[in-house]
């Protein structure tokens, strides 16, 4: 049942009043439309409603397609319109004669404006879910999506709605919530800079906290420091990590094994807050906080009283970086944030990349008591890669480094 639906809504229709109420003449216009995009007619219906309230009645009609059917209904007192039109695409693929069918009608009403949507329906491969077309919503009037071509795993957690997919674009991805987290093909244009724009500023980084990161991406990047002894790795849900551990081997790399890794199975606002409530709690050189967004179950992990306890946990040369969501899509939510985060600390590094699987420009955010990733030139991050033996970089080197601070104008304003 692999096909394509178009659906089309028309107001302020400029049409001659007979396609508006007469069943033959809209009859025929259907007729000729889909002969001439070379689909099939193989019987149809129109009826028109009788007189309301002193208006002509409408026309509803719905016409079989050897390929499936065109439905649609007019209103005539308020020159509105709706069409629908579903072709199969079993053996043939019909979408483009569904497409110019739809155009056709809409131009023989004229509409003054008119809101059309595109449904990708079925698949070739019903019991692997292939050809799945999922979308995210950037915001409440935004969205992007890739094709999937089959389900890995679904699972209802206590906290969360967890999918692993196989894509043609991106390879596996992780989806939680319907929000895309991480894939084997570009993890890098993410957890690259989220981690080595705090790891490489820092002299000699020892201990590292991450919080949620249950994919590892950003564990396997802090342990390309050769000074790291220690990460301690809190994530809420114990399924991201069992997942990622039996699917993602390509993003986490075997970093859930290393020695030097401790993995806490804890909500994140809780351990920091037992951790600062300890005189000599623990103490960390680098803290990542790789979450979902704000409005998740990491809602508390986004706030001014949760960034004080984080800094208490830090050396006095500590940092903390986290995503602070898209300024093309969300600039209030990273507005609110850069400010949450200067209310706690003196240096405040907002920086951004183009995340591939987000869809956008993302920010970042960088913060300490003492540190300042800014000042550091291209050629000090090429030497300290190379002092510290890390070639196995996909994104970073020093000018790279450098471009993550060159905030673009509309950034810059709203981070100011």
């Amino acid at each position: 049942m692999q096909g394509l639906h178009l659906t089309a809504d028309l107001y302020a229709c400029q049409c001659g009043t007979a396609l508006m109420i007469n069943a033959d003449t809209l009859a025929a216009l259907c007729t000729r439309a889909i002969e001439s995009v070379g689909l099939t007619l193989v019987d149809q219906k129109f009826h028109t409603f009788p007189s309301w309230q002193g208006h002509p009645g409408g026309v509803t009609g719905a016409v079989m397609l050897a390929e499936s059917h065109v439905a649609l209904h007019t209103w005539p007192e308020r020159a509105e319109v709706t069409l629908d039109v579903y072709v199969c695409n079993f053996s043939t693929n019909n979408s483009s004669k569904a497409e110019r069918l739809l155009d056709d009608l809409i131009t023989a009403f004229a509409p003054g404006h008119q809101i059309t949507n595109r449904i990708l329906r079925g698949s070739k491969d019903a019991d692997g879910q292939s050809d799945e077309l999922l979308l995210e919503w950037t915001n409440p009037n935004s969205a992007h999506g890739f094709r999937v071509e089959r389900r890995i795993e679904t699972r209802r957690t206590p906290y969360q709605m967890l999918e692993v997919l196989e894509t043609p674009q991106w390879g596996k991805l992780l989806r939680l919530d319907g929000c895309y987290m991480s894939s084997e093909r570009d993890e890098f244009h993410y957890h690259e800079p989220m981690v080595h724009t705090a790891a490489l500023a820092h002299p000699a980084p020892r201990s590292a906290l991450v919080i949620g990161g249950g994919d590892g991406g950003a564990v396997e990047e802090l342990l390309k420091h050769p000074a790291i002894e220690r990460v301690t790795l809190v994530e809420l849900d114990a399924a991201v990590i069992d997942v990622a551990r039996e699917h993602l081997a390509a993003i986490h790399r075997g970093c859930f094994d290393d020695p030097r890794v401790q993995v806490c199975i804890d909500d994140g606002a809780a351990y920091v807050a037992r951790e600062a409530a300890q005189p000599g709690g623990a103490r960390f050189d680098l803290a990542v906080l790789d979450l979902t967004d704000p409005d998740t179950p990491a809602r508390a992990l986004y706030t001014a009283e949760f960034f004080a306890r984080l800094r208490s946990l830090l050396t006095p040369d500590g940092m903390v970086t986290l995503h602070i969501g898209s300024p093309i899509y969300r600039p209030e939510r990273v507005r609110h944030l850069v400010m949450s985060l200067r209310s706690v600390f003196p240096i405040v590094r907002p920086f951004g990349v183009f995340v591939p699987l987000y869809g956008s420009y993302w920010g970042m955010a960088c913060a300490s008591g003492e540190t300042d990733p800014a000042v550091l030139t291209s050629e000090e991050v090429e030497h300290r890669l190379q002092a510290r033996g890390i070639g196995d970089l996909q994104y970073l080197n020093g000018d790279a480094y450098r471009a993550l601070f060159a905030l673009p104008n509309y950034y810059r304003a709203l981070v100011r």
